[in-house]
């Protein structure tokens, strides 16, 4: 069976990633964004450009580049008070996670995602989730991942595939990823194109990319490029 995959693209580092790893994989390819309320919504303007240059520059990739879906989730933002749907310095709770954490978002994207993907005919469902580099997200984690692939299977009468090519890589090794699939050519896509930035700032640029340098999201990326450049 020919398998056909949508990719959560949000307009980032890792999803972009993600996204040429299944175009590199599947026969057909189709991408969905969440608008849920978050701070750095910035990220949402950059995925049709992101699409376009893959388009334009990876002609094998282009032809198996399908539609996109942008999905209203912005009820989540107006029942998650985090720093990253709410204009909020950017802490760690008494439980030990940080306040950027979004209850239940992973499993919610995945969901619709899922949901999609019944309507769409499409059997595999890739996300950027990522337990090596994550934050302390519970809903980035092996098992959470795994746990939820088998309830939507049983709830939809499907056999989805959850794919987190990410899962076990740090950030330098994504940039790697990336270098593999598609060379300095979509390196150079990544670092100029995508949004990280937890803050939202799109406007100041760093060699590793835009941002504002200071939140734990630019950090990582920071530190992820620069291992990946010195290594």
């Amino acid at each position: 069976m020919t398998k056909k995959a949508l990719v959560l693209f949000s307009g980032g580092q890792d999803s972009t990633a993600c996204l040429a790893w299944a175009l590199s994989k599947y026969e057909y390819v189709e991408t969905v964004g969440f608008n849920y309320g978050q701070r750095h919504a910035v990220e949402l303007n950059c995925r049709i450009p992101i699409r376009n240059e893959i388009k334009e520059l990876f002609p094998d990739w282009s032809a198996k580049l399908g539609d996109d879906h942008v999905i209203d989730l912005s009820v989540l933002g107006e029942i998650s008070a985090t720093s990253l749907t709410r204009d909020a310095e950017i802490t760690f709770e008494k439980n030990g996670l940080p306040n950027t954490f979004v209850p239940g978002r992973n499993i919610i994207f995945l969901t619709f995602a899922a949901a999609l993907a019944y309507r769409r005919n499409l059997q595999v469902i890739v996300g950027g989730m990522c337990e090596t580099d994550f934050s302390g997200y519970p809903d980035c984690r092996d098992d959470a991942i795994k746990a939820l692939q088998v309830a939507l299977n049983i709830g939809m009468d499907k056999r989805y595939n959850l794919e987190t090519p990410l899962m076990w890589l740090n950030k330098a090794q994504t940039w790697e990823l990336a270098d593999e699939l598609g060379g300095k050519t979509l390196v150079e896509l990544i670092r100029t194109k995508t949004h990280t930035c937890y803050i939202g700032d799109h406007q100041t640029f760093h060699d590793w990319g835009y941002g504002c340098g200071t939140c734990p999201a630019c950090d990582l990326r920071r530190k992820g490029y620069e291992d990946y450049i010195f290594k």
